[in-house]
């Protein structure tokens, strides 16, 4: 919120400020200097683009000077804490660096591990067995009582639709729609409630049936054979195991090639809540 505001401040002041002039730039350019550091081009550019979307909507000239006058001010307060910053600071500041750069390494492994081809292959790799099931559209009512769901049944045999009785009667969430629950496949539902639809016929209704949640009458409107997905379909879910994979794997080698020595590793855990040593 302080950063926010400081970035808000910077830019109200120099909101009528000329736009600065056109040149052959590069990342290195500087473009201010704060007791002789340099604030670069590059740096400007990188805070932009770690912005929220709506200030990164600001007009250009806006948002230059906003920035540029952020980073003067955060380089100035930057000198000034030198040789002044605490334990406590400096362990922060430390660990902040090292999760930053460890970011960077995670990107670079991602951008190498997901390509169109490992995609194609994950996807071959883990339908290469799939099997056409089934799928069922279904809808319930959901009551708290077998008596209550036998009288609701009463009524649906007597000529109410289920629809208007699910929308009357049931106490969750599908009410509103009479009861409609989608399309789901095996594993989806609790057991009982699976059970009950797959020996069911498409427009039977069955119930009560007893779950965790309550009492149920159960109608089956539909099914269908479920094929296998399309890769853009699970492209998302095949992206993220890659990286996880790639990840995992980077990470182990790492470590195995690195010497790595623990002395510390025989200490007592309860030290981890003693924020005290952090300030001596």
């Amino acid at each position: 919120m302080a950063k926010m505001t400081t970035f808000l401040g910077a830019v109200a002041l120099s909101a009528l400020m000329a736009a600065p002039l056109r040149a052959e730039t590069t990342a290195e350019t500087v473009v201010a200097t704060v007791n002789g550091t340099e604030i670069t081009l590059g740096q400007m550019i990188a805070t932009r683009a770690s912005l929220p979307p709506q200030y990164q909507q600001l007009p250009d000239d806006v948002l230059f000077n906003g920035i540029l006058d952020q980073l003067v001010q955060q380089t100035a307060l930057a000198q000034d804490t030198e040789g002044k910053l605490t334990k406590r600071q400096e362990i922060q500041l430390a660990n902040d660096q090292r999760s930053a750069i460890s970011a960077f390494a995670l990107e670079a492994i991602v951008k190498t591990a997901v390509t169109d081809a490992a995609l194609q292959a994950a996807y071959d790799e883990k339908f290469k067995d799939f099997k056409p099931g089934t799928e069922y559209h279904a809808a319930h009512i959901l009551v708290d009582s077998e008596e209550k769901a036998n009288e609701i049944k009463k009524q649906i045999e007597g000529g109410v639709l289920f629809a208007d009785a699910a929308k009357t009667h049931g106490t969750d969430g599908t009410a509103a729609s009479g009861g409609d629950l989608g399309w789901f496949g095996p594993g989806m539902m609790v057991k009982p409630f699976e059970d009950a639809v797959t020996a069911m016929k498409a427009g039977e209704m069955k119930g009560p049936v007893k779950t965790d949640f309550g009492f149920h009458l159960i109608q089956l409107i539909e099914t269908r054979e479920a094929g296998k997905p399309a890769l853009d379909d699970v492209r998302d879910e095949l992206a993220a195991e890659l990286e996880q994979k790639a990840v995992a794997a980077q990470v182990e080698a790492l470590t195995k090639a690195a010497k790595v020595e623990k002395p510390g590793a025989a200490l007592d855990p309860a030290l981890l809540k003693d924020e005290t040593l952090l300030d001596k």
